[in-house]
């Protein structure tokens, strides 16, 4: 995504000079950001942590700077889906089915809606569990392509990507260390997440 590479890569040209709403005149329409721009504001404003990764290899690097950082190296990871656990295999990641054994939760999630920087995720990641169940520490592995502009759009993704056998329990993450609960119905009975999100470059 262009705004990743800018944002993190080389800084921008003195030409590229950013108009702020106030300069254009109250009657012209806002600018409408990039779905990726949105994403990344409202994310962080929830308090959420995410890591750009352009290959796979900075993924593996950002998760063991995330056990480093947080003490984890002896503690087990609540990982469901098999995938995730053989794509993990070479870093220090210690798997257990057990929740009772877990410190964090390693998963992927449906997609990254852009409006609110919310995590759309349903039975295909945490089977019938519910969001309190799981614990407190999530690290989450997606990429650029998941991003949704609403959780509308994410719903009809989900449909049109399972026609034979559509997931069910579907839940968005929003409140990282946040005690106030999200309003929405599809995060009713939903609690607060220390969240890092580890984002890979696909597109």
């Amino acid at each position: 995504m262009s705004f990743f590479r800018k944002f993190f890569g080389s800084k921008p040209k003195s030409s590229d000079v950013e108009i702020k709403s106030d300069d254009r005149g109250k009657y012209m329409p806002e600018i409408k950001l990039p779905i990726d721009e949105k994403f990344t504001i409202n994310f962080k404003a929830n308090g959420g942590k995410f890591l750009y990764c352009e290959n796979l290899n900075e993924i593996f690097d950002n998760f063991e700077n995330i056990i480093i950082e947080n003490n984890w190296a002896n503690d087990k990871a609540f990982v469901l889906d098999k995938n995730l656990r053989n794509k993990f295999k070479t870093t220090s990641l210690k798997p257990t089915l057990k929740l009772s054994e877990a410190t964090y939760f390693l998963t992927t999630c449906e997609n990254l809606i852009a409006n609110d920087g919310s995590l759309l995720i349903s039975s295909k990641q945490i089977f019938e569990k519910k969001l309190h169940e799981l614990p407190f520490n999530l690290i989450v592995f997606a990429t650029t392509s998941q991003f949704v502009e609403n959780i509308g759009e994410g719903l009809r993704g989900i449909k049109n990507n399972n026609k034979q056998n559509i997931p069910t329990n579907i839940t968005t993450i929003k409140n990282f260390k946040s005690e106030e609960e999200d309003k929405n119905f599809l995060s009713y009975g939903s609690s607060s997440k220390n969240l890092y999100l580890l984002l890979l470059e696909d597109l």
